[in-house]
This record gives C-alpha cells, structure tokens and sequence, in this order.
C-alpha cells in the first residue's frame, strides 16, 4: 500500500525523560506526542513494545505478544488510584540523560506489585475489575501460557525455560495444571501487569491518533530463544529434543561487523507452520496492528532467505542461506487482515528475491542516507535515487547518530570502514549536501524531507544534533546499548518550529495561516521563516 507524504521521529518510549529511571507511558509521553503536533510531525515510530530480558534489547522480547511492564507510569497508576503520592515519593534519585535499567525494574516492580495488592484490596473499584477480567478473556490465547512461563521463570531465579525440570520443559499436563494451582496469585499479577500495560498504551495511541499522529511498530523476524512463545509452541521451532536450538539466526560478515552478527534466536520451522495457515504469525500480526498504525518488519530479507547458522557457533561466519515461503506468509496475513501497512526493513545483503517479495506486496522499503555516501552517484540511498514508495532515515537504532557518523573514527566495533574510506565519504557527503558540515544533522534532516521517498523518519538524536554518546545500538555487541534518554528541556519550542518549517517547505505537513495556529502567536510565526 502507498503512504501519504509525510515524517515523523523514531523514539522508544524508554528514551523519554522522568523521574523513575526509565521512560514509560507517562506524563512526559503525551507532552511528546504534543512536540510532535506542533513539529508538523505525523509518524511516531518505536521499537518493539515486548518485555526485554538479559541486555535489554527489545529484540528479545520474552513474548512476542506481551508488553514490556517497565513503560508503565506510576504516575497514571496514582491517578487510577492504585497507588498513592506517598507511594511514589519515595522514587530514589536516577541520573538524567540514561536507562538505569536495574534500579527502574527494583522500582517499578515494587510499585507494581504494590498497585496489585491494592487492586485485589478493591482500588479501582467494580469497574476496573471488570475491565480486568475482559482482558485477562480477550487475550487468553497468549497472555494464560505467558503469566504461566513468567511466573514459572521468577520461581526458578530467572533461569531460561530449558533448564527447567522436564516436565515442564515437555509441557506435561500434569505439571502445568499443578504449576498453574501453585502459582494461581503470581500468574494473576503478571496479568494485572499487561493489562495496566495495554492500557495506559491504548490510551497514549488514541492521544497520538487524535492529534494526527500515527505510530509506527516494529515487529521483529525472530523471538527469542528463551520465550513463551517458543516454549509454549516448540514445534514450531528447529529444535532438537530438550528445547535447543539446531541452527539460530544471524547474518553474515557485513558494514557492521567481520564476523557478521550471531543473534541466537532459534529459526521457524515453517513446514509446520504452513500446515495451519501460519495461524501464529497471523494472530501475531494482528496483534500488533491493534496497538499500532503501520508495522515495520525488521529483517525482512529474511522472509525471502535467512542465515541458518549451526546451533553451536561462536561467529556467523560459518551460515548458509535457506529458503523461507514469504509469498506464502503475507499471502495468508493479507486474507485474515486485509490491507497491510507494513514497512519492508530491506537492508542488508539484498538479492532479487528479496526486493520482488517486498514489490509484489508494494511494501515500501527502506533508505538510510548515512549509507549513501558509501560509493557513489549511483548509490540507492542518495536522495535523488529514491522512488516515491520508500522510507528514508537520515539512521536508525543500528547506526551512529547523525553528528557522530560525520565524526566518527575509522575501524571498531561499529563499523569496517578504514581512515581513507572514513574520509572520502566525509568528503563526499559535503560536497552532495552543499555544505560545510556545521550543522550536519540538519543538513540530514533536510535531504531526507527534500526526497522524493514519501515517508521521511528522523531518529530524536538527529533532531538534538547529538554525537555518538547519544547512540541508541551498536550491532555486534552486548552492552551499553538501549540506554539513551533525552533529558528535560531538549525538546524547544525553536526545533519544533524549524522542524516544521521544513516539513512544510517539502510538502510533508500542511502549511498553516498564523491564525490556524492556537499554539503560536502571529509573532512567532513570522520569526520562524529564518529557518528554511
């Protein structure tokens, strides 16, 4: 499906600024989705909303279904009357600017659990209970196996599912139905925790969808290995007959690393999926379309062909490609939902296969102007190359900021360029922006919304002109990543204003009389024309 001419900000919700150590669905969300209107911006994209285990990425989600709990707001919980102002006063004091990932779950699992207690003392009255039990019923088909698992990991110190007595890693009935009796107040408290989560999430998108702002998820190709998911559906999985992996995911040897990177997620066996109609990866797309507008697919070369690699490799450098029936897949997705808004992520090795998967379907894909200055005038992700039906990012969560791509050094763990090719792309990306590199990301931003592509995506670091503190990920590694926050008063009514003033020049947002704006004086309108 074509999208309208627009741009929007990629920003996860654990980057936003608060008190609790980690950004949620909070106050300071909705006073985002507002710097968002008044930026003449109509995309808000995340990344994947799961709960996030060992490293925090939220690439390995414990459930593909499931919500991550972190990004609830105690704040709306207090207005819930679940929890009370001395309850939350006494939130310890978190740096500003970083994810304290550790001291957020300590907290936040302290407040949920205490928001629990109080809802089974009768806080929230009739009214949430019965909002609760229709949940708890609407989402059965996952949310039962995955309070169980969740409940079931915390009882065995947080040790993966595979290392769990047989009879619960066969899924024995027996085990289950006593595991469900033992743990009956546990497996309740992680479903009171996804409905508070889905909650105050429906509420922040219809805010967003209100003011004209569609969000953008992501769904990943793979899930993790050590998931409800794949322990509640193992046969939908290469596994062998204790629940490893015989082959995992990864990709070879590219721009980011020698070795390529090594995922470890276990891989589809998609025989067994066919002989239901991908009824999972059906149900899977149609949860994520309830709570969002557009989906991106990451890796969705891997649809066409993906790289299998031994069950017990160190690197991915010993993979292979195999085949995956896409056509099939989105063919079945398309007869259950209809139209698809998806994102096709084609980055990476992309072979003609991959690129006639993502037209027969006219999903758009992706540009990254960071990686247009890699060769030469002919490069697909230079701006005057892009067709109408694409995506453009000036990065994503993978690359370096903006500010610390053009000064970046050669060589590391982020990146396989040497000093000259450094150099020469520097060099490059001046003389084709016309510029002398002062304000790099702006110069960025204004290619990407100058493109023909009818979607232009501006990572909120590119935005702040941040360098490469600000990062978001740096693939092939396992720390450090997934941390960055904005702090306080970085959002200003000037870069609204010259974010808007650009959409407008290009034709992404409409342009508005002064009297049409109940936000700015006339006054402030006319000042705003020195950015162009």
């Amino acid at each position: 499906m074509g999208f309208p001419r627009t741009c929007g900000i990629l920003l996860h919700p654990t980057s936003l600024p608060g008190r609790f150590g980690v950004g949620d669905l909070g106050p300071e969300a909705y006073r985002f989705v507002d710097f968002l209107a008044a930026a003449g911006q109509h995309l808000w994209q995340v990344l994947p909303l799961g709960p996030t285990g060992y490293g925090d990425s939220p690439y390995q989600c414990f459930s593909a279904f499931a919500g991550n709990a972190l990004l609830v707001s105690p704040e709306a919980l207090e207005g819930d009357g679940l929890l009370s102002g001395e309850d939350l006063s006494g939130a310890p004091d978190f740096p500003e600017g970083r994810v304290d990932y550790g001291g957020a779950n300590r907290l936040k699992g302290t407040l949920l659990a205490r928001a629990f207690e109080n809802f089974r003392a009768g806080a929230g009255g009739d009214a949430l209970r019965a909002e609760f039990d229709s949940f708890r019923a609407e989402h059965a088909s996952w949310l039962d196996d995955y309070a169980l698992y969740r409940a079931l990991k915390s009882e065995r110190q947080e040790r993966a599912w595979t290392e769990w007595e047989e009879e619960l890693v066969r899924r024995e009935a027996g085990a289950l139905e006593a595991a469900r009796a033992r743990l009956s107040n546990e497996v309740e408290a992680v479903g009171f925790q996804q409905f508070l989560f889905f909650r105050q999430w429906s509420a922040l998108k219809a805010y967003a969808n209100e003011r004209d702002i569609s969000v953008i998820g992501d769904i990943p190709i793979f899930v993790a290995h050590d998931s409800a998911d794949v322990w509640a559906r193992p046969r939908l999985f290469k596994l062998d007959e204790l629940g490893r992996a015989r082959v995992v995911a990864g990709v070879p040897p590219d721009y980011f690393s020698r070795t390529g990177q090594l995922w470890g997620n276990p891989l589809y066996d998609w025989d067994r999926m066919r002989e239901d109609g991908f009824r999972w990866w059906v149900e899977r797309a149609r949860a994520l379309l309830r709570m969002v507008d557009i989906v991106r697919i990451d890796h969705f070369r891997g649809f066409a062909a993906y790289w299998e690699i031994p069950g017990g490799d160190e690197t991915a450098e010993r993979g292979r490609w195999a085949e995956a029936p896409g056509r099939e897949l989105f063919e079945a997705i398309g007869r259950a939902l209809g139209v698809l808004p998806i994102i096709a992520e084609d980055l990476g090795f992309i072979t003609p296969d991959v690129i006639e998967l993502r037209d027969r379907f006219d999903f758009p894909g992706m540009r990254i102007l960071q990686f247009g200055f890699s060769t030469d005038s002919t490069n697909k992700d230079l701006p005057h190359n892009y067709v109408r039906n694409s995506v453009v990012y000036t990065g994503t969560h993978d690359n370096d900021t903006a500010v610390g791509w053009f000064t970046s050094d050669p060589g590391g763990a982020a990146s396989v360029r040497s000093a000259a090719q450094v150099e020469r792309e520097k060099q490059f990306c001046l003389a084709y922006l016309d510029t002398g590199g002062s304000e790099i990301n702006w110069d960025f931003i204004r290619a990407a919304y100058g493109s023909a592509a009818d979607t232009a995506l501006v990572p909120l670091q590119d935005v702040l002109g941040l360098g490469s503190g600000a990062r978001m990920n740096t693939p092939a590694t396992t720390s450090g990543n997934w941390a960055w926050r904005f702090r306080d008063g970085d959002l200003s009514d000037e870069t609204g204003a010259r974010l808007r003033r650009l959409a407008e020049l290009y034709g992404r947002h409409p342009v508005m009389r002064p009297e049409d704006r109940p936000e700015h004086t006339a006054e402030s309108y006319e000042a705003e024309q020195k950015w162009g």
